[in-house]
């Protein structure tokens, strides 16, 4: 007799190993991802603007020179996805994310890539729990059936959103003196 249950989303696997990136991560949103949610949702009191909780936010990254000034605003404040209670994502439930992939923010399509303005660097070692999810060595982009392709498409796809958000703020007149962006300063797309 064969069992005809289906194995559970290696995600929901890991909820019950561990705190998940669901539960740990402060998932920053561009307006994008905030149109994109909104449309799906019917709702826009899924997100607020709040200093990141974990100083490692705020750590400037040589290889990724633009990150900070793309992803924290002059105040020190990020556009952030609210949480629950116990701080899981507002939208964790008990099978994974209930966003479908198109709709889900972008740093949430691109995990568990590691990643810069200039490209995908492989996998992030630190929050998924590999050895157990993956014991054959896949590793979590097979596990998760994802496509580096996909991955490069996302990456750009944020950039351009980080980059177009700024460039807004700056136009409104509430980003930072230093970080206004002319187009010659822009970098462009790998």
């Amino acid at each position: 007799m064969s069992d005809n249950t289906p194995t559970p989303h290696p995600c929901a696997r890991c909820a019950t190993m561990q705190k998940t990136c669901c539960q740990r991560a402060e998932i920053l949103v561009t307006d994008g991802d905030l149109g994109r949610i909104a449309k799906h949702t019917g709702h826009r009191d899924f997100w607020h603007r709040r200093r990141p909780t974990d100083p490692a936010y705020f750590e400037r990254d040589p290889d990724d020179p633009n990150w900070l000034r793309l992803a924290i605003a002059p105040d020190g404040t990020r556009q952030v996805l609210r949480r629950r209670p116990g701080g899981d994502c507002t939208f964790l439930g008990a099978k994974g994310c209930v966003l479908p992939t198109d709709v889900r923010p972008l740093v949430c399509r691109l995990y568990p890539f590691v990643f810069n303005e200039k490209r995908l660097l492989g996998e992030d070692p630190d929050y998924c729990p590999v050895k157990r999810l993956a014991p054959d060595g896949k590793g979590m982009l097979k596990v998760l059936d994802m496509r580096e392709a996909d991955g490069e498409r996302w990456r750009r796809q944020l950039y351009e959103e980080l980059w177009s958000d700024l460039e807004a703020a700056d136009a409104a007149g509430t980003a930072e003196p230093t970080a206004t962006i002319r187009t010659a300063d822009r970098p462009r797309p790998c």
